[in-house]
């Protein structure tokens, strides 16, 4: 066994809270806040239909569409 992997190995708790973790914790808690704090219906176009939906739905698929887009371009990329 090389030291690498039994220093690994030996951490008390076995590295359960990593700063990564964290991280993802505290924007998942900021997410929660956010949909909490903005659940007022807003009207939106759509080129030719309105509809009325939550901002907070209406920022997430916002989000999402250009997460899409970025892994798309970047997967090109490759």
């Amino acid at each position: 066994m090389s030291p690498r992997t039994a220093k690994r190995g030996s951490k008390d708790g076995g590295g359960m809270v990593t700063p990564g973790r964290v991280v993802v914790a505290l924007i998942g808690v900021l997410t929660l806040v956010f949909i909490f704090e903005n659940t007022r219906s807003t009207k939106i176009r759509l080129l030719v239909p309105e509809v009325t939906m939550p901002l907070w739905a209406a920022l997430l698929a916002t989000g999402l569409i250009g997460a899409l887009c970025g892994a798309y371009f970047i997967g090109r990329r490759r």
